[in-house]
């Protein structure tokens, strides 16, 4: 999946939320697992 300018990314363990301010290639990761997609971002 595409990262794009202005998804929000959740991570599930510890809460930290990220903002995506310029896409770029790859995955985010926060605590050693990928951040999921907040729907509707």
């Amino acid at each position: 999946m595409p990262i794009k300018v202005g998804e929000e990314y959740l991570c599930k363990i510890c809460g930290n939320k990220v903002k995506v301010l310029e896409a770029g290639g790859g995955v985010l990761v926060c605590c050693g697992v990928p951040m999921k997609l907040v729907e509707g971002s």
